[in-house]
């Protein structure tokens, strides 16, 4: 029955649906705001082709090592500490 309910209500006007919507609360006995959730059609979204990558793999690799390193700490933060591991790692001029 809600299968047949739920093509009515995808398919109906401007003024149909809240119609079908008091139908199907009175005749069910359920809060509105289920109903709604009951009765709306739910399209699947395309999938997206994956993105090109940004970095290569040994800079991949390279940032797993920082992220290790500064105890996964979160990616604001480690924005930050790269600069200092960067710099603690090469030799004074």
């Amino acid at each position: 029955m809600t299968h047949t309910i739920r093509e009515r209500y995808d398919q109906a006007s401007n003024v149909d649906p809240c119609r079908i919507l008091d139908e199907f609360v009175a005749y069910t006995g359920c809060h509105r705001k289920h109903a709604t959730g009951e009765l709306a059609v739910s399209h699947p979204k395309p999938a997206r082709p994956p993105g090109n990558r940004v970095y290569d793999e040994a800079v991949r690799q390279a940032l797993i090592v920082l992220c290790e390193a500064s105890e996964r700490v979160c990616g604001k933060r480690l924005e930050t500490l790269i600069s200092i591991f960067v710099s603690a790692g090469q030799p004074a001029l």
